[in-house]
């Protein structure tokens, strides 16, 4: 059947709200690529374009290199508590340094005084409840921090400020509904910028996912989990075993939507689609629990489909972890190289005469 689609004459993502800020050329740290102001200009171009994320230009706020102040930084979350309301959304992009003070972290303002640094960076606890505060429930921040995980470290004469950022606080952020922290690499990685690029590797495929790359649910919207998949596989084929986007969040229910996907295309046959597939995930979870009655990682199922399974949520009996996996894998989760078929094609290596199985195959 030839697809249908419907585009919508004024496309707009209805309450969305973002904060972009990016800083290279630092006093008392090392300067960074021109690709680091290149990536805050061009994820706020992409928001707020009609033909890509719809969001209002009056609610996307631009801080580049010297308007990066800590004092402004610290103005603008606080515009963002005064303005989001409940329903709303909000994305926070932060590019630059990170830095860490024991165990905790900071980001870094481009006023940062090394001498002074824990007076003169945004400190993860300070970050932390300036989100907080923020009401609206769908939350997202983004932190592509050059060196995010690194060992550097920028020295002088009389001081040493300790680069990166690291998971334990990543976490700490993440605490509360509907937050989600995105960041470009693992704690003990780099976060690349290749020579010659216009964009950070990270921001490059972020960007490729906000401008319809990604896969979506064809309503018009792309989620917060279809970013995250899309960007992690195409970091993790730049950079094999060097970068690893990761995720956090500590109370997730929903895959929220973060943007217009393509500026609100639609399919028309999206509503009839979406409850085919809905039985046809039905069915799945029943299969999966009577053939593997432990849960996902019965006879590693899930890891020999391509699932990661430690980004699931288990627990309970093993019907009630094939419930929870399944609606995680429905929603663009549970690791960038599983999907359905993949999940049915490994599951019909070990049961190859399983009619439903076959059924479920020949229909995905």
């Amino acid at each position: 059947m030839r697809e249908v689609t419907e585009v919508p004459e004024k496309a707009a993502f209805a309450g969305g709200h973002a904060l972009v800020v990016a800083v290279a050329n630092y006093a008392q740290a090392p300067v960074l690529p021109p690709s680091v102001l290149n990536d805050a200009q061009d994820v706020v171009a992409t928001l707020t374009s009609a033909a890509h994320c719809g969001y209002a230009p009056q609610n996307v706020k631009l801080l580049l290199d010297t308007q990066a102040t800590l004092d402004a930084i610290r103005q603008e979350l606080d515009a963002l508590v005064a303005r989001a309301q409940p329903s709303d959304t909000v994305l926070i992009f932060f590019s630059g340094h990170g830095a860490r003070l024991g165990d905790e972290s900071a980001l870094v303002p481009v006023d940062c005084d090394m001498y002074r640094v824990a007076q003169t960076t945004l400190l993860q606890q300070e970050f932390s409840a300036a989100l907080a505060r923020i009401k609206a429930e769908r939350l997202v921040v983004l932190i592509d921090a050059c060196h995010a995980g690194s060992a550097a470290s920028f020295k002088s004469a009389e001081a040493v400020l300790d680069l990166g950022f690291n998971e334990k606080s990543l976490s700490q952020l993440a605490q509360g509904t509907g937050r989600v922290i995105i960041a470009s690499s693992r704690a003990t990685e780099y976060s690349y910028a290749l020579d010659g690029a216009r964009n950070s590797l990270f921001t490059e495929h972020l960007l490729g996912a906000l401008r319809g790359a990604a896969r979506t649910h064809g309503d018009g919207l792309i989620r917060v989990f279809e970013v995250f998949n899309y960007v992690s596989e195409k970091v993790r084929q730049g950079m094999p075993d060097r970068q690893h986007p990761i995720f956090k969040a500590s109370d997730l229910e929903d895959n929220f939507p973060v943007a217009l996907d393509l500026g609100g295309v639609k399919r028309l046959d999206a509503k009839s689609t979406a409850a085919e597939g809905g039985k046809m995930w039905r069915q799945l979870e029943e299969i999966l629990s009577d053939l593997y009655p432990a849960g996902p990682q019965d006879q590693e199922l899930w890891l020999r489909a391509g699932g990661d399974i430690s980004r699931l949520r288990l627990g309970g009996s093993g019907r009630a972890s094939w419930f929870a996996a399944l609606r995680t894998l429905r929603q663009g989760g549970g690791g960038a190289g599983i999907n359905q078929n993949s999940l049915i094609g490994t599951a019909s290596q070990d049961f190859p005469h399983h009619q439903e199985l076959k059924n479920l195959a020949s229909g995905s």
